[in-house]
């Protein structure tokens, strides 16, 4: 009998095994497919290979389980009670869990509305960063620092995607007020043209640079701006290459850039004024 028993755990070990082994070919292929499918658009593969993953985790969960109750009846325990418990339990913890729950189905939702997949760019809440990992339960974020932070998605109200799309680049640049306006636009205009025929950042660009102005007049500067759209996660660095060549150009012609400074006057009394007469002038006036 003992022996019956651990030929039958030590089969269903082995189903559960080759089950996961299963699973996993399976999972690999279809990760497979999903990649080599070309005439799909990268946000829509990201999201197909984002939901294998989460359904690879949910089949090993349930392979897992059963097994692990196959094995409990083997050994004469009977799991009829403990479905029931199990169901009972489940009922409360669902109650204690409630912010659990919210959490999967705002993973649900985020990922049947394709709001944002693995290698997105977004910003939740004080928190941007590259999304490196999404389950049903929590999106994990890297940011800039390098700083993991793990959001639960029961948590995401607003999201913000930056990498969806089409992005746009606006530089804002300030000039003296002595400076001829129609001039500063003029040499704006031709950097934005040089910089859309650039071999290596024009093919980044969805239109031709704009320049707009004047938006605002502050206190020491004139607001000039440069408007560009771009692909989708390349405005970083055509933001960068943009201002560069505004501030190369405005070195080259000598327009000014002011930035705010105070000038103090300080004015002092004059001696004379305040000079009281004394004695030696009574005595002076005297002789």
């Amino acid at each position: 009998m003992a022996g019956e028993k651990l030929v039958s755990s030590g089969l269903i070990v082995a189903l559960t095994a080759l089950g996961l082994i299963v699973v996993q070919f399976f999972v690999s292929r279809a990760l497979h497919a999903v990649q080599a499918m070309k005439h799909l658009r990268e946000a829509r593969r990201q999201q197909l290979s984002t939901f294998v993953n989460i359904l690879q985790w949910g089949v090993h969960l349930l392979i897992v389980g059963s097994a692990a109750l196959m094995l409990l009846s083997t050994f004469g325990v009977d799991i009829t009670p403990l479905l029931a418990s199990a169901g009972v339990a489940g009922l409360a913890i669902s109650l204690g869990a409630q912010t659990l729950i919210k959490d999967l189905i705002g993973g649900f939702l985020v990922l049947s509305e394709n709001q944002y997949v693995v290698g997105d760019v977004i910003q939740v809440g004080s928190v941007t960063g590259t999304v490196e990992r999404l389950t049903l339960r929590a999106t994990y974020l890297r940011d800039l620092k390098g700083n993991l932070h793990v959001v639960p998605n029961g948590e995401i109200r607003v999201v913000a995607n930056q990498t969806r799309g089409w992005s746009r680049v606006l530089v804002d640049m300030g000039v003296a007020y002595e400076e001829d306006l129609d001039r500063v636009l003029g040499v704006l205009g031709q950097v934005a043209e040089d910089f859309a025929q650039d071999p290596t950042f024009g093919p980044g660009l969805l239109e031709t640079p704009q320049v707009l102005g004047p938006l605002s007049l502050g206190e020491w500067a004139v607001t000039v701006r440069v408007m560009v759209k771009t692909q989708p996660g390349k405005q970083w660095a055509i933001k960068r290459e943009l201002q560069r060549r505004i501030n190369d150009a405005f070195v080259r012609e000598s327009i000014i850039s002011p930035y705010p400074r105070q000038e103090v006057w300080v004015r002092g009394l004059e001696r004379d004024a305040i000079k009281p007469n004394d004695g030696q002038d009574c005595a002076e006036e005297g002789t």
